[in-house]
């Protein structure tokens, strides 16, 4: 949801709740917990089987039980990080952008902590150029840059977005006209 007037450009942006991540952290979960229970099976024995589709005698604990209980035991760490970085929706905020004002602001929400709310603000006339950044390749990334004078650049767009060329310099061409500065295409 964005939204435009003549003066001022607010864009929400998109955090860590995306339907791929919630697949992700699922599906990580399922399959390391089926990696722990097959690995405690195997330590059991012929007295508990945990998993009915594995006799647990097929799976010798020493060594295959260890390396499948540690495959686990990490999987479920990673998991729960990821539905961490969910339940926190980190990555997500707003780019206000308002000439009325000549001020842009720029919000994230981060990990929890000191520097849980990551807030920039700069003058619009500090503002030196939109920079396109193009990578193609097995590895093609396309990003979206805010170009400030004596600060460096920030990024507007996540590296993960998956925006066409087209539309990428569609919004870098909108943007700049809208703040009223050249775009540099790297």
């Amino acid at each position: 949801m964005n939204w435009r007037s003549e003066r001022i450009w607010i864009e929400l942006i998109t955090g860590s709740r995306k339907i791929s991540n919630f697949c992700w952290a699922f599906i990580l979960f399922l399959g390391s917990l089926g990696f722990l229970l097959v690995g405690i099976s195997s330590y059991l024995g012929s007295s508990s089987n945990l998993i009915s589709l594995l006799p647990p005698q097929q799976i010798i604990f020493f060594p295959q039980g260890i390396v499948m209980s540690f495959y686990g035991i990490a999987g479920l760490f990673i998991s729960s990080y990821l539905w961490c970085t969910i339940a926190w929706n980190v990555g997500s905020g707003y780019d206000r952008f308002d000439r009325k004002e000549g001020i842009v602001c720029i919000f994230r929400w981060g990990f929890p902590g000191k520097n849980r709310r990551i807030f920039l603000r700069f003058l619009i006339k500090d503002i030196q150029s939109i920079r396109i950044e193009l990578q193609e390749g097995i590895y093609t990334r396309r990003v979206l840059y805010l170009e400030i004078r004596g600060q460096g650049a920030i990024p507007l767009t996540r590296t993960d977005e998956n925006l066409t060329p087209r539309e990428i310099e569609q919004k870098a061409a909108e943007l700049a006209y809208f703040l009223r500065v050249p775009i540099e295409v790297f």
